[in-house]
C-alpha cells in the first residue's frame, strides 16, 4: 500500500520504520519483564498491549499461585513448629554429621543448647556427656537412652533418635524424672511394707512354735506369749487398715461425699480417743469453737484421730496435748495440734507426710505407729482443698495445723434453718 502511494522505495522506508517501532515497543516490554523478573512482585507487574497483554496476564495468573503456595507453605511450616514446640518432649532436628538446623524450647531447656546461638553446631560439642557422645556416634539408636545431664544432675532424660529422611535425624528427649522417682517409691513402697509384715510375723511364728514345742509350760508364761502375739495381730490389722485407707484415698474412682460436720462435736470425739490412747499419761487440753466444715465426715476424723494420735507418741509421759480450732481473717479455719513432745528437726519436716517416714523408728513401732498416718492426713486435706502446716522444735514441741479455705468453712446454721 505505501508502494502504490509513495512509490516504492519510499513504502520500503515506511515499512523499515513501522518495522523499528513495533521491536522497539518489544524491546521495551522485554526490558520491563526483565526488570520485573530480577524482583517479581505480584503488585508490580507491567501492563501491556497486544501479544504482552496475554502474558503478563499469564504471568500475573502463576505469581498469584507461586505465591499462594509459598503462603500456604509458610502457615504450614509454622504450625508444624508451632505444634512441636508445643510438645512436652524436647526436639532437635540435626543432620548426618549432627549438625543443629532447629530445635524446640523444651529441647532447649533439657540439653542446655539455643536454637539462635547454636545453629549449625554439632551437637555433641555441645552436649558433651559421654554417654550421650557415645550414643549420637554409635549410629544405633533402636534402644534408647537414659542418662542424667553433667549440667542438671538432678534431671533424669531419655533420648530417642528417629531417621526422617535420609539427610536428617530427630533427636527426642523426654524428662523421666519423676516417672524414677514413683519407681523408687513403689520399690521402697514393697520393701517397707514386707519389712513392716515381717517383723511381726516372725514373732507370731516363733511363739507358735514355742507353744507347740512347750508341752509342760506354766499358765502366766502362756498368756504373757498369747498377749505378744495378739499385739503383732493387732499391729498387722492396723498396717492393712491404714494401706487400705490410703489407697481409698489415692484413688481417682474414691468420689467425696459431702456433708456439714460439726466442729466442736467432732473435736471432742477426737478428744474422747485421745484421753483413751494416753491412758492417763498426758494432759489433753480441748479448745473447740463454734463452727461447720463441708466435707466427709469420717475422713476428717480420721485425719484429726492420726494428728492427735502422732502427738501422743511423740510426747513422753506428763506432757500436755492441746487440740484447738482457730478461725482466720479471710474466713477460713484450722485445726491445730500441739503438744509438747520431743520435736522434729528442720530436715525432717519435709519428708514427714512420705509414707512409712519415721524421725524416730523404734519409737513409733513401739507405741503401735504404722509410718502411714500423715500420709493419710495429707491425703485427707487435699480432698478438702485443705493443707497441713507444720512447726516445730527440737525439744520444744511440736504444732500440726490442718488448715482449711473459707470456701470449705461456714458459719453454724441458725435455729430457722434447723427447723427447715
Amino acid at each position: 500500500t505505501a508502494g502504490w502511494l509513495f512509490g516504492r522505495f519510499a513504502g520500503l522506508w515506511v515499512a523499515v520504520i513501522g518495522l523499528g517501532i513495533l521491536l522497539a515497543i518489544h524491546l521495551f516490554y522485554a526490558s520491563l519483564l526483565a526488570g520485573w523478573l530480577e524482583k517479581p512482585r505480584l503488585d508490580d507487574i507491567p501492563n501491556g498491549s497486544g501479544i504482552w497483554t496475554q502474558v503478563f496476564a499469564r504471568l500475573y495468573r502463576a505469581r498469584r499461585t507461586t505465591e499462594q503456595n509459598e503462603r500456604r507453605l509458610q502457615d504450614n511450616e509454622e504450625r508444624f513448629r508451632r505444634t512441636i514446640s508445643a510438645l512436652p518432649e524436647g526436639i532437635v532436628l540435626v543432620d548426618l554429621s549432627l549438625q543443629i538446623e532447629w530445635c524446640n524450647p523444651v529441647a532447649e531447656e533439657h540439653l542446655g543448647v539455643s536454637l539462635t546461638g547454636d545453629h549449625g553446631m554439632r551437637v555433641t560439642n555441645l552436649v558433651r556427656d559421654p554417654a550421650f557422645v557415645s550414643y549420637m556416634t554409635s549410629g544405633r539408636y533402636d534402644v534408647p537412652l537414659e542418662f542424667r545431664p553433667m549440667a542438671r544432675p538432678n534431671t533424669a532424660l531419655e533420648v530417642r533418635v528417629i531417621e526422617v529422611e535420609r539427610t536428617r535425624l530427630m533427636v527426642i528427649s523426654r524428662d523421666i524424672t519423676q516417672r524414677e522417682q514413683v519407681d523408687a517409691m513403689r520399690r521402697d513402697f514393697i520393701a517397707n511394707v514386707s519389712h513392716e509384715l515381717r517383723t511381726p510375723l516372725t514373732v507370731v511364728n516363733g511363739f507358735m512354735e514355742v507353744l507347740l514345742d512347750a508341752q509342760h509350760e506354766d499358765e502366766a508364761t502362756r498368756q504373757h506369749h498369747l498377749k505378744l502375739m495378739q499385739e503383732q495381730a493387732q499391729r498387722m490389722s492396723r498396717l492393712v487398715e491404714d494401706l487400705l485407707t490410703l489407697s481409698r484415698l489415692e484413688s481417682s474412682e474414691s468420689s467425696l461425699v459431702e456433708e456439714a460436720v460439726d466442729v466442736q462435736l467432732l473435736l471432742r470425739e477426737v478428744a474422747d480417743e485421745a484421753r483413751v490412747l494416753s491412758a492417763g499419761r498426758h494432759r489433753i487440753e480441748l479448745k473447740p469453737a463454734r463452727a461447720f466444715l463441708r466435707g466427709n465426715r469420717e475422713e476428717l476424723r480420721s485425719a484429726f484421730a492420726n494428728l492427735v494420735s502422732n502427738a501422743i507418741r511423740y510426747t513422753p509421759d506428763g506432757g500436755t496435748i492441746t487440740l484447738a480450732w482457730l478461725a482466720d481473717e479471710q474466713g477460713g479455719g484450722r485445726f491445730e495440734v500441739r503438744d509438747t513432745g520431743i520435736g522434729v528437726a528442720p530436715e525432717h519436716i519435709a519428708r514427714l507426710t512420705e509414707r512409712f517416714y519415721r524421725v524416730d523408728k523404734s519409737r513409733s513401732r513401739e507405741t503401735g505407729g504404722t509410718g502411714l498416718g500423715l500420709a493419710i492426713v495429707k491425703h485427707v486435706l487435699l480432698r478438702h482443698d485443705a493443707r497441713l502446716d507444720i512447726q516445730s522444735e527440737v525439744g520444744q514441741g511440736s504444732t500440726f495445723a490442718a488448715v482449711f479455705p473459707a470456701s470449705r468453712v461456714g458459719a453454724p446454721p441458725t435455729a430457722s434453718t434447723q427447723a427447715a
